[in-house]
């Protein structure tokens, strides 16, 4: 998109139209695309990049070897993604081997040359729409061996050229574009390891089979195909080709090779032809200078070396590098991509503690501060005290935290960074049900949960958004933070603080894992997308703010002026008392606290901060470990940072995800807070009463 089409009005975008090219891939009709390559070429490491959060795991009919499968979203279109144990060659394949090669050639059609074998079909699926060869870049000369093989099979295929870092680190430098001519098919550049080239090729696969494009016949050279043409015509009749079903040239091939496999065949279905076609294999290895396979392996590699050599050039490492390669080494690579990945997330960490304290101090507390003397009497002070409160603390969730936080995520993804912090921890957040996409909104919701739960519907959906959703109301944000900062760095010390957060990480976890596990519906795939670095325009970093929080703000601030009524009425009318006493199972039994922190708990559902100044307010003191021992205020602090975020976050997610799983979400959150909090305090007693 050009600078000129990123700055029309508004409603100018909104009535564009993206074009949709047909016949779309979906559902029953979804494309099925096979991932095949040489021993240690990058095919798992492709897959793992674009698969979906729980791929499906078979055994190919008579092997031992795995294989993975999993549906993919690409654009409108999605593919039936399947990786296939490594193959070396097509001809001469053992007995582990030879079952990929009929999954290419026949998938859950068995011809009629393999009624005979036991059990079903190659494969539970029918054969590739399309082959992706993923191929070494650095070793180009002797995967393209296997590539003139595939070639006649007679499928739309593109070849993946992996590892092209590692070929710029030794100065190999491929032509793309004459390895593309000469080849016949698409060729596209990647470094699946750090997800480089990826949208492109699944792209090109989509377009190849939709233009129905099979690669150029790549024939013998001219002596085998002439020594070849007695062979040739007598394999080429109806009955052999019926019974199977594969491309001339290939047959041929694996014949004149004395593959075991298609000579056994020949043999129990054609015998009357078997010693003829011995005989003209003879013939043409008698005008040879070698035995018959020999020549074909010898002409194969010929072929590959030629081709080889016409595509590529030696030259200089590191040709063409500049600061961009290297940020990506520092944002993509494996090891140091998580090392770039926690830069941002202490960018985060700034932005909320530094950054949104200091706008929090300039806003919201100098209105809270201004209006400290306003203590009304009356019922109708007291309801406008409430819609004061209600508002200010609107300004307090939105000013500080909500805006700089939109802010800074629509940053990271405009530069591009964000992409690439999705791509690094995608295979952590598979484990907990998720794709790496919503990395960032779990590190906004340190911040805030109602911009996060928001970022992350943005690039979520079905399961995934739930899930997200759910998981992020158990990031402690900014208020929870707040006030575990306050009283466990005063009263419990930095251990208590480090215990309480890393006790979130692993609840964090686990919920994932369990509500991974009992939502058996998966989403596809994502092939996450590398854009190039640049820079952000602030026109549309501010207009994409306002769009991500416009729908917030008219959702939150009739509940939370709402809610702030409803309880000011509650205490205007002294239901404390009835209100401590309601929740006495909860502080007093459960959680061995006392009774007058009942309010205190019901009122952090509007907003976290009250619920640290109305403690000092029921105890009657600031300093509050001469009323809560440490166990007390360790079970009080967790209590807290899993009880439901807020009326906020409650209010997005309603939006969101839906009433039903917006209530299963408080309701688990409820369950969860006094799980854990309950368990640690006995677990904490136990041990007091040990060491004493």
């Amino acid at each position: 998109m050009d600078r000129k089409a990123t700055s029309e009005p508004k409603h100018a975008v909104h009535q564009a139209t993206v074009p949709l090219r047909t016949p779309l891939f979906r559902g029953e009709r979804r494309l099925r695309i096979a991932l095949v390559g040489m021993p240690n070429a990058g095919k798992s490491t492709l897959f793992n990049a674009v698969s979906s959060t729980a791929p499906r795991t078979g055994r190919l009919a008579g092997t031992e070897r795995a294989y993975e499968e999993c549906t993919v979203q690409i654009g409108f279109d999605e593919a039936s993604v399947i990786e296939l144990p490594s193959i070396a060659a097509l001809h001469h394949l053992g007995v582990d081997d030879l079952p990929a090669l009929k999954f290419l050639l026949w998938g859950d059609e068995r011809p009629p040359i393999s009624v005979h074998e036991p059990g079903g079909p190659p494969a539970p699926f029918a054969p590739p729409d399309l082959i992706v060869q993923v191929v070494d870049a650095t070793r180009l000369e002797s995967h393209l061996e296997l590539t003139l093989e595939l070639s006649q099979l007679g499928r739309p295929m593109v070849l993946a050229l992996n590892m092209m870092d590692e070929a710029w680190n030794k100065g190999l430098h491929i032509n793309v574009k004459t390895l593309e001519k000469l080849l016949g098919m698409p060729v596209v550049p990647i470094v699946a390891l750090m997800g480089q080239g990826l949208s492109q090729l699944f792209t090109t696969a989509v377009a190849t089979v939709r233009d129905a494009t099979c690669p150029l016949p790549q024939p013998a050279s001219k002596h085998i195909c002439d020594s070849l043409q007695p062979l040739s015509q007598a394999l080429n009749v109806p009955e052999i080709h019926a019974a199977f079903r594969v491309p001339h040239p290939l047959l041929l091939m694996q014949v004149a090779a004395g593959d075991p496999y298609f000579h056994d065949e020949l043999g129990q279905h054609f015998p009357q032809l078997l010693p003829q076609l011995q005989r003209l294999c003879g013939e043409a290895a008698g005008g040879l200078p070698r035995p018959l396979e020999e020549e074909l392996h010898a002409d194969r590699h010929h072929r590959a070396a030629t081709l080889f050599e016409a595509s590529t050039r030696m030259g200089a490492p590191h040709e063409g590098r500049g600061w961009r390669y290297w940020l990506d080494e520092l944002f993509l690579h494996p090891q140091w991509g998580l090392i770039g990945s926690l830069t941002v997330f202490a960018a985060v960490l700034f932005m909320v503690f530094e950054v949104s304290t200091w706008l929090d101090s300039m806003t919201a507390a100098r209105l809270v501060d201004a209006l400290a003397g306003w203590q009304p009497t009356s019922t109708g002070g007291v309801i406008g005290r409430a819609v004061t409160d209600g508002l200010i603390g609107l300004v307090g969730i939105v000013v500080p935290y909500m805006l700089p936080l939109v802010l800074l995520l629509v940053a990271l993804e405009e530069t591009g960074v964000m992409q690439r912090i999705a791509f690094v921890v995608d295979r952590g957040f598979h484990q907990i049900g998720l794709h790496g996409g919503v990395a960032v909104p779990f590190l906004t919701g340190l911040g805030c949960n109602v911009p996060a739960i928001s970022a992350a519907a943005k690039v979520s959906s079905g399961r995934e958004r739930v899930i997200a959703s759910v998981l992020i109301t158990f990031v402690p944000c900014s208020a929870r933070s707040a006030i575990i900062l306050a009283l466990a760095g005063k009263y419990l010390g930095g251990t208590g603080v480090f215990a309480i957060f890393a006790l979130t990480i692993v609840v964090v976890a686990l919920m994932g894992r369990l509500l991974a596990r009992n939502r058996h519906e998966f989403g596809p795939g994502q092939v996450q997308e590398i854009p190039p670095y640049a820079l952000p325009h602030w026109r549309s970093m501010l207009s994409e703010t306002w769009e991500r929080t416009e729908d917030i703000l008219t959702i939150v601030t009739p509940l939370l002026v709402g809610g702030s009524v409803v309880l000011a009425l509650l205490h205007h009318v002294g239901a404390d008392t009835y209100i401590n006493t309601l929740f006495t199972p909860v502080t007093a039994w459960w959680l061995g606290l006392p009774v007058v922190l009942g309010v205190p708990i019901l009122f952090g559902v509007l907003r976290k901060e009250l619920s640290l100044l109305m403690i000092y307010q029921a105890l009657g003191t600031f300093e509050i470990d001469s009323q809560l021992d440490w166990v007390q205020i360790t079970t009080f602090l967790l209590f807290l940072t899993f009880y439901i975020p807020c009326i906020s976050t409650f209010a997005v997610m309603l939006k969101t995800i839906g009433r039903k799983e917006a209530l299963i979400s408080v309701s688990l959150s409820v369950g969860v807070a006094l799980l854990v909090s309950g368990v640690v305090r006995m677990l904490l007693e136990a041990t007091r009463l040990y060491l004493v």
